[in-house]
């Protein structure tokens, strides 16, 4: 009996897909390697291996995509083959598969060119917020000519595939019962195999993280991302007794002003100080997008992109060894407003059940401030309206008609659209956004509140547009314009804010939300963790540049012991300025998460392994060293204590 020949079979357009489908894989994998040429490990063998277990990778995707078409092959008669009801879906289904799998390969390219990883689960967040992304694509990509580029392609291949006479010998051909069975027996199989056994870290094989990404396949990577969204601590990472855990932190956090609540598992506790005053200063808290310490003067650039901030670092308080929580937004939020490591897997501020929690707002509303939240998009995306409502702040946004759920008593302004001179897709640009701050503080004062005033920037964000002439740089052209023009809103604040009545008794605190890239070819890339900091308007005698190395969390901390004042904390940052501080940071992505000190950096990976590297400043790398078990316990405790707190609810 002669062999099956698949190419000349009813399976010939499934497995002509599936073969140009792994080659394009692979086309898009070497694309990968020589875009980062000089990061990736070009050794023989990890070539090899990166390219083999993407192949590995891709075979359980397309083994995935093709389940349907498998199963309508099984189940259509053969008395049907070939009749128009079969024509017009095979090739409806081939066609519009074939097109939605081009796209998606163009969307890794351009993923790939901002985040420098394959899918992951910003990804996932991105399909959540369609009207941002797909207005962020219009306005930064040359959409009429990608999509018509992937129609012509996906012509192109189909024709390909008509050449070949794939169709023709998929309705010519009939199929055997066992034929149907041997090959839905075998997709099943690799795909049960796939969905049981093979994780998407394993992927992850180099000490190299290029590598290591480039090995994965994006379609599966995207859908590990959609699957692990969340991560409890216990189940993923390296754990302690949990009596040992919150012994090691609250020992971290001890302080002779601080008083514990209770012995069992919390931190909550007093911050007192015995030169307690009634003084309430205003507070303007500027949180930039994607600052990172790499574009200013005063830590290297030569570009001299933000000529007003590197002023504004030798005249006010300036932390120059601080290091963010994560690399994104809504980390950056969780770091400022609740001082916490980063829990694994989603940030607080997109998770349910992040209502009511005690946050700085709760220091503030303690005091009887005014506290609002101001962005120059929609606070739908990112759950960030649900966050900030659900946990005291009035709210100020660009709300295209969403709405805040019943359960979150707050206020919320839209803001109109006189008050706007331009907007692009993720919201109305940086100097818009802090006249309406302005123009609210002004309401403040009038009627005699102390306000804690948050806003959340915009402008240096792709597609990088912002008003035309107030920079050298053209609008949209380059990220450096972007930094440029937040630059230059941030001195039209400061100018206009001068002018007030309320300025002599407001303190400004200007930090980014984290850096414009977290990619590097090591698990951890630390100094795409660094963020400039600056407290502008303190009494003269606190204008100094900070050194030490610190964190997000410490920030309030900070600045409360500077207004002196008492207050309940469940917070995990703690005063830089006391001399007892000891110089810590702790930062991660989503599934890795980091303690860092001084040049010593301990790594927890989600397959409940560590690793403890020496980071070396001069040239960011990361060299393995022997393990040390006091600085992992301390690590395993900073991480299970804050995921314990949180889940259990201990936060609220």
């Amino acid at each position: 009996m002669p062999k099956l020949n698949p190419f000349r079979s009813r399976y010939a357009v499934l497995f002509y897909f599936i073969i140009w489908f792994l080659i394009l894989s692979q086309i898009l994998r070497i694309t990968f390697f020589i875009w980062q040429y000089d990061e990736v490990s070009w050794n023989i063998l990890n070539l090899f291996r990166t390219l083999f277990t993407g192949l590995f990778f891709d075979i359980g995707t397309i083994t995935f995509v093709s389940l349907t078409a498998i199963l309508y092959y099984t189940v259509m008669p053969n008395k049907w083959i070939g009749s128009y009801l079969d024509r017009i879906l095979v090739y409806f289904f081939t066609t519009l598969t074939v097109f939605i799998l081009v796209f998606t390969f163009f969307a890794e390219l351009t993923f790939w060119d901002e985040f420098k990883t394959r899918f992951n689960f910003i990804a996932v967040d991105y399909l959540i917020y369609t009207h941002e992304v797909v207005a962020n694509i219009e306005q930064s990509y040359p959409i009429p000519v990608l999509v018509g580029g992937v129609f012509l392609l996906t012509i192109a291949f189909i024709y390909i595939f008509y050449e070949r006479k794939a169709f023709t010998n998929t309705f010519t051909t009939k199929a055997s019962a066992k034929t149907r069975l041997s090959v839905l027996s075998c997709a099943v199989a690799i795909a049960l195999f796939f969905g049981f056994f093979i994780r998407n870290y394993q992927a992850e094989w180099s000490s190299n993280r290029y590598n290591s990404e480039i090995s994965k396949s994006g379609i599966y990577s995207f859908f590990a991302a959609f699957r692990n969204n969340q991560m409890k601590y216990v189940d993923f990472y390296t754990s302690i007794d949990n009596d040992k855990a919150f012994g090691i932190i609250k020992e971290k956090l001890k302080d002779p002003n601080a008083r514990y609540h209770s012995m069992g598992y919390s931190i909550h506790r007093t911050i007192t100080d015995s030169t307690a005053s009634g003084e309430k200063k205003n507070v303007v808290f500027v949180l930039v997008e994607s600052l990172s310490g790499s574009f200013l003067k005063e830590f290297g650039n030569k570009e001299n992109i933000t000529p007003f901030m590197d002023s504004l670092a030798q005249k006010s308080m300036f932390f120059n060894d601080l290091y963010a929580t994560g690399t994104r937004t809504v980390r950056g939020m969780e770091a400022v407003t609740l001082c916490i490591p980063p829990t694994p897997g989603q940030s607080i501020v997109k998770r349910p059940e992040n209502q009511n929690l005690y946050t700085v707002c709760s220091v503030f509303k303690s005091k009887a401030y005014d506290c609002n939240f101001f962005y120059g998009g929609d606070g739908y995306f990112d759950n960030m309206n649900a966050y900030f409502g659900g946990n005291g702040f009035t709210i100020y946004d660009r709300g295209r008609g969403s709405v805040l759920s019943d359960k979150i008593k707050t206020t919320r302004h839209n803001i109109d659209d006189s008050e706007v001179t331009f907007e692009n897709a993720w919201g109305i640009c940086d100097e818009d956004i802090f006249n309406k701050m302005l123009s609210v503080a002004d309401a403040q004062y009038k009627n005699n509140k102390p306000f804690f005033n948050f806003v959340m920037t915009t402008s240096n964000h792709r597609p990088f547009t912002y008003p035309s002439g107030k920079i050298d740089i053209p609008s949209g052209t380059s990220r450096e314009g972007a930094v440029k023009y937040t630059d230059f809103a941030l001195r039209e604040l400061f100018k206009k804010a001068s002018q007030k009545p309320w300025f002599k008794n407001t303190v400004f605190v200007v930090i980014a939300d984290h850096c414009a890239s977290s990619a590097g070819k090591d698990e951890i890339d630390v100094a795409n963790y660094h963020i400039p900091v600056f407290i502008v308007n303190l009494p003269e005698q606190y204008n100094q540049k900070i050194s030490k190395q610190c964190s997000q969390i410490d920030l309030w901390p900070t600045l409360f012991s500077i207004f002196k004042w008492n207050y309940e904390s469940d917070f995990f940052g703690k005063n830089v300025l006391d001399p007892k501080f000891e110089e810590r940071a702790l930062m991660g992505t989503y599934r890795k998460l980091v303690l860092m000190k001084k040049e010593k950096v301990m790594i927890l990976s989600d397959q409940k392994k560590q690793a403890f590297y020496t980071w070396n400043r001069q040239d960011n790398s990361l060299k393995s060293i022997p393990m040390n078990q006091p600085f992992l316990d301390e690590t395993i405790s900073w991480y299970q204590t804050a995921d314990y707190l949180f889940t259990n609810k201990l936060l609220k």
